[in-house]
């Protein structure tokens, strides 16, 4: 069971243009509306290839409504968390050439009540493995607890710390896919797993990253700070996992062109734990599940049609001096 925990959800609504052009009237060629917030989107890629999960999030206000309306029609079993005010709504823009701009608000000011009781549902959702009786024949499936994207206002930084120190204390593993100082406040609670892309792993070593070798640096550098494991998206380069067993470094060719960026990562993470959420096996999932997401539109997420793990190449010596794109 992987449970997520989404504090800054959003109604995300994509609109398709040839080019945008400021200043000017424009008609998108195409346009939808998704459910968002990087856990939302870690569930909704686990519910598309059979997987259990429940997504744990705040909930307000019509975006709010409408959200959970379309989580329901993906069937995404929902632990929702009410709260006073309305959640975002978010707008992406993408263009012919592969360009995407996007325009986030900040979303609800959560009240610490509210915050409470979504740590609170967070905690109590993942099933009591611990109480169910060995099977000689069926290994018992790891819990993760799955903390990801940004935290609205009246959320301390270490919300994820909190998370991951009750999370612990409950005998479940722990994910973070974060940024800026909410992730680096994490790292001293250890989780198992932090899930930066390429940028935030730069911002967060305080390194730049222009080779393969400097990926993997500045990930070391996370482990020393305190997680147990670093699964590093690089865009177009694939990605790297870094862990005490070893490291590893997967890249998939794109199958067609690239059709929205937007959600690739969280589709890539969900593959990592849908695999078991550790090696290289897990590594080429996570790979082949966000390349399978750059080529549909939006935010949708990729179904087992999409995904080619056959295409994906591993190897467990990465050339260090590689330039990334």
């Amino acid at each position: 069971m992987i449970v997520t925990v989404t504090a800054n959800p959003s109604l995300d609504r994509t609109f398709e243009v040839d080019r945008l052009r400021r200043g000017e009237v424009q008609r998108a060629k195409g346009d939808r509306v998704d459910p968002g917030g990087k856990g939302v989107n870690v569930s909704r890629a686990l519910v598309a290839n059979g997987h259990a999960t429940r997504a744990v999030l705040v909930s307000g206000g019509h975006a709010g409504t409408e959200l959970l309306d379309l989580l329901a029609e993906e069937g995404v079993p929902i632990i929702e968390v009410p709260v006073s005010q309305g959640v975002r709504s978010n707008l992406t823009i993408t263009e012919d050439d592969g360009t995407v701009t996007k325009l986030n608000e900040a979303g609800p000011v959560l009240r610490a009540e509210e915050i409470e009781e979504l740590l609170d549902a967070a905690i109590a959702a993942p099933p009591n493995y611990a109480s169910q009786k060995p099977s000689s024949s069926i290994d018992r499936p790891t819990a993760w607890i799955a903390g990801c994207g940004s935290l609205p206002p009246g959320v301390s930084v270490d919300f994820y710390a909190v998370l991951v120190e009750r999370a612990r204390a409950a005998g479940t593993a722990t994910v973070i896919d974060s940024s800026g100082a909410a992730l680096e406040a994490c790292l001293a609670a250890r989780p198992d797993l932090v899930k930066p892309n390429r940028e935030e792993l730069a911002e967060a070593a305080g390194t730049p990253i222009t080779t393969l070798g400097d990926a993997v640096k500045a990930a070391e550098a996370l482990r020393a700070a305190g997680a147990g494991a670093v699964l590093a998206s690089l865009g177009a380069d694939g990605a790297i996992l870094v862990a005490a067993e070893g490291v590893w470094h997967a890249k998939a060719p794109l199958a067609g062109p690239v059709a929205s960026t937007v959600g690739a990562g969280d589709a890539a993470l969900a593959g990592f734990l849908a695999a078991g959420g550790r090696g290289p096996e897990a590594l080429a999932a996570a790979v082949a599940w966000g390349t399978a997401a750059v080529s549909l539109h939006g935010s949708i997420m990729p179904a087992p049609n999409d995904i080619d793990l056959g295409a994906v190449e591993v190897t467990g010596t990465p050339d260090t001096g590689r330039v990334l794109s």
